[in-house]
C-alpha cells in the first residue's frame, strides 16, 4: 500500500518553501523513430511526503544520506487521535493519547515505525483545510493549523520507547502554531527522524503491517523526498483500525 503523495501542480508545501516544479524536456517521436520523454524537475526538500533527517533540526546530526537503513524499515504501531484532530486541529499526540493506545493495542515494540494517524490526509491538496491557510511567505506560518506531536509525548517516547522512526499525516511532527518546534529537536537530537505528509494511514491495522520508507539519498541533505509503502498482514481485515 502506498502511504506517499503524488509529486505533482497541487502537492502541499509550507509557505515558505520552494514549491514542486516539473518542465519538460523531451516528449514525442525523435528523428530515429523512437519516442523519447525526459524532464527536470525542481523541489524544496521538505514538501510532500518527504522525511525530515535529523540535521534538519540538531547540529552534527545525521544527513538523509547517513540515516541507517534499517531505520527506515520496521513493523508499523499507528496511534489513532483522528477523533480528537476532527474537533480541535490544533490538537498534539499526548501522553495520554499514547497511553491508551498502548492499552488498546499492547506497547510499542522495540525497533517499531510510530506512525500517528490524525485523518488530515483526507483534506490534501486542499492547502486552506490541510495547512489552514493557503497563503504563502512568512506571515502565512503564523497562520498555520494542523495536529503534531506534544513536545511531552516526544520526550517520553524518546525515554520509553526504542522506536526506528516516527510518521505524520500532516505537515508537521510539530502542531502548526509550534514556533521553537520542540518536538523535531528532541527527536533528531537522538537521530530519530520523522517523514511527514504521509497519507493512507487510515488503511493500515494499528499493528501488523510492515513499513518501507525510502527517501531519494541526497548527499547532505536535510531531507528528501519520501517513498512510503506499507505490506499488510493477511490478517489485516481483522485487525483494522477502529
Amino acid at each position: 500500500m502506498d502511504l506517499s503523495h503524488t509529486y505533482d501542480a497541487s502537492t502541499v508545501f509550507w509557505p515558505t518553501a520552494e514549491t514542486y516544479r516539473l518542465d519538460k524536456v523531451a516528449d514525442g517521436m525523435t528523428p530515429g523513430g523512437y519516442y523519447y520523454a525526459a524532464n527536470n524537475f525542481f523541489s524544496a526538500e521538505h514538501g510532500g511526503t518527504h522525511i525530515d533527517a535529523p540535521v534538519h533540526f540538531a547540529l552534527g546530526a545525521q544527513t538523509v544520506d547517513q540515516v541507517p537503513l534499517e531505520r527506515l524499515i520496521g513493523d508499523a504501531y499507528v496511534i489513532d487521535v483522528t477523533a480528537r484532530a476532527a474537533t480541535n486541529p490544533d490538537h498534539q499526540v499526548s501522553v495520554d493519547d499514547i497511553a491508551a493506545a498502548e492499552r488498546a493495542q499492547g506497547p510499542i515494540p522495540d525497533g517499531a515505525i510510530v506512525l500517528l494517524r490524525t485523518g488530515f490526509s483526507s483534506r490534501w491538496p486542499d492547502a486552506a483545510r490541510y495547512l489552514g491557510t493557503a497563503e504563502r511567505g512568512d506571515a502565512a506560518a503564523a497562520k498555520l493549523h494542523f495536529p503534531g506531536l506534544h513536545p511531552d509525548a516526544a520526550r517520553w517516547l524518546v525515554a520509553n520507547r526504542a522506536f526506528k522512526a516516527i510518521g505524520i499525516d500532516t505537515a508537521s511532527i510539530d502542531y502548526g502554531p509550534s514556533t521553537l518546534f520542540e518536538s523535531h529537536r528532541v527527536l533528531y537530537e537522538k537521530n530519530i527522524p520523522a517523514f511527514e505528509n504521509l497519507t493512507a494511514l487510515d488503511r493500515l491495522p494499528v499493528t501488523g503491517a510492515w513499513i518501507v520508507a525510502l527517501p531519494m539519498k541526497i548527499g547532505g541533505g536535510s531531507g528528501a523526498p519520501l517513498r512510503a509503502v506499507a505490506f499488510l498482514p493477511d490478517t489485516a481485515a481483522a485487525t483494522a483500525a477502529r
